[in-house]
């Protein structure tokens, strides 16, 4: 019995270790759209009045 318990905390304590890595993997950077006769400044991080 002290067994399979050991083994059934072992095997959950993998799988939520394994499916949190999954979760926080594979991220990719998301694009900053700005208005029109905008551009983006990645200094500053906002938008910024493109004069021409």
């Amino acid at each position: 019995m002290k067994t399979k318990t050991l083994l059934t905390a072992l095997a959950l304590s993998l799988a939520s270790t394994v499916s949190a890595y999954a979760a926080c993997s594979g991220h990719s950077k998301q694009a900053m759209t700005c208005a029109d006769g905008m551009m983006y400044d990645a200094e500053s991080g906002s938008c910024k009045v493109v004069s021409s």
